[in-house]
């Protein structure tokens, strides 16, 4: 078994189909095939389950997958790390983003990293929560940031800030009538919502929300990213919930943002590490991205 065969595995397990899986890693169909047979007859396990209807990972190979995709993590921050210290850089901070927090206070934190610490890389992946989780559990990740406070075992969460949560709409909506927009009147027109397996924070907070007003949603379309839900917002399929830090970032020119008229409606960025003693750069990001926390909202409630 090389790296050869656990790129091939990778992406065969990632597309579940050959022929894309082939077309991605620039190789031919029946060299692969005869690739993943050979793996597995090293492994002595059945990785992937081939039928008529398609190819399906079995149990042996979802353990498998999360495993190859570590070890190929793991290889290409170790060339990260000595590329790093040949360039001069004195330590790496690993930072994993969860792929649903909003962004807009990120690029003043990077830059006030690089102006105190310029001999400090960072280093950013965004990633699922699951992922960002084990990762920071098995020392892929030195940090994460998330809407998600954690509860895991031997992880520390540290809120950093708030966002408000608003309503998206497409331009000449209805709702633009409203500086604030009370939560019933949203309920009058469809929404477009995330989907609840991609991010269930988000969800969490959407049903307190909901709960909060005597009144049935109707959902329209159910979508697993934010930039696909801008897009049917745009198109007039619906109106949507976001956070002001995440639309801060997302130039969509078709797209307005409303707040809401309950201002108690806010989603929290928490940084999230092992627990036990910090090192001394990673203890100075989490009092750097506090720093750049407070006077954001400083900023916000001055205007």
């Amino acid at each position: 078994m090389n790296l050869r065969h656990l790129r091939s595995f990778i992406a065969v397990a990632e597309e579940l189909h050959f022929g894309r899986a082939a077309r991605r890693l620039h190789v031919g169909q029946s060299p692969l095939s005869r690739t993943i047979r050979r793996l597995e007859t090293d492994l002595g396990v059945v990785l992937l389950d081939r039928t008529p209807h398609g190819v399906f990972l079995t149990a042996a190979g979802q353990v498998f997958l999360l495993d190859a995709q570590r070890v190929l993590q793991t290889l290409e921050q170790a060339q990260t790390n000595v590329q790093t210290a040949a360039a001069g850089y004195r330590n790496t901070l690993r930072v994993a983003l969860s792929s649903h927090i909003g962004k807009s206070r990120l690029p003043a934190l990077l830059a006030l990293c690089r102006k105190e610490v310029p001999e400090v890389a960072i280093r950013l992946f965004e990633t699922p929560k699951a992922e960002l989780v084990l990762g920071l559990g098995t020392g892929l990740y030195d940090l994460g940031l998330t809407l998600d406070d954690g509860g895991d075992a031997g992880l520390i969460a540290t809120s950093l800030w708030e966002d408000p949560v608003v309503v998206a709409l497409p331009t000449r909506h209805p709702l633009l009538a409203f500086k604030e927009i009370p939560l019933r009147e949203v309920f009058s027109y469809p929404l477009v919502l995330c989907d609840s397996k991609d991010c269930n924070v988000c969800t969490q907070q959407r049903e307190r929300l909901f709960r909060s007003v005597e009144a049935q949603p109707i959902a329209v379309e159910y979508v697993t990213s934010h930039s696909l839900m801008l897009t049917l917002v745009a198109a007039g399929y619906g109106v949507g919930f976001s956070s002001a830090g995440h639309l801060a970032n997302c130039q969509h020119f078709d797209v307005v943002a409303r707040p809401l008229a309950d201002q108690t409606a806010l989603m929290t960025t928490y940084l999230l590490r092992r627990d036990g003693e910090m090192t001394e750069s990673l203890r100075q990001f989490v009092n750097r991205a506090q720093r750049v926390g407070r006077l954001h909202t400083a900023d916000e409630r001055s205007v």
